[in-house]
């Protein structure tokens, strides 16, 4: 598995493939059309592959960009932008991907648009809907990943223990063990 799935709901985990925002050169992990493709795959979007052009790979990264404006806007008690309200919109308005009953077992199927406008009907659902006080960033400075807190207490502080948790457990183990030295 390439991607992370650790942000509570595929809209952010899709807003969450362009790590590390705050660097001059964040970390992009939708780079190529297959990456794109292997996204929808492992995120359990389609069943199968779908083909992805650099055109699709372009409207993607606007949706992604556009789903993470918004939700940064929640998180910060902003007015959403208009734009990003248009973008997502417009990409919702697209039937989205459809299950197929087969025999014994489900399949997800679509295509591209109907795979984005899935993802742009979840990111609705996040933005206008009554979970946004749950919406959480990585405590860790390096990652901007976004969540949704549903832990015990709401006292979830990483994106992910084994990731960023991890890491910064260890940096404060570090940091005790040179300030005992």
């Amino acid at each position: 598995m390439v991607h992370d799935f650790t942000c509570g709901t595929r809209a952010l985990d899709f807003a969450g493939t362009l790590r590390a925002r705050r660097y001059e050169e964040p970390f992009e992990f939708l780079a190529t059309p297959s990456d794109l493709d292997s996204w929808f795959v492992e995120s359990g979007l389609v069943s199968t592959g779908i083909p992805v052009s650099d055109d699709d790979l372009t409207s993607a990264l606007e949706l992604r960009e556009a789903i993470y404006a918004l939700i940064w806007s929640r998180l910060h008690a902003r007015d959403m932008p208009r734009g990003a309200i248009d973008v997502v919109n417009a990409f919702a308005a697209h039937p989205p991907v459809r299950p197929v009953l087969g025999a014994g077992t489900w399949s997800a199927i679509g295509d591209v648009s109907q795979a984005l406008s899935q993802i742009a009907r979840e990111a609705i659902e996040i933005a206008g809907g009554d979970e946004t006080h749950l919406l959480r960033e990585c405590g860790r400075p390096e990652c901007t990943q976004i969540y949704l807190d549903h832990s015990r207490g709401r006292r979830r502080e990483w994106c992910s223990m084994a990731s960023c948790g991890s890491r910064m457990k260890a940096k404060a183990y570090r940091e005790r063990r040179r300030a005992a030295a």
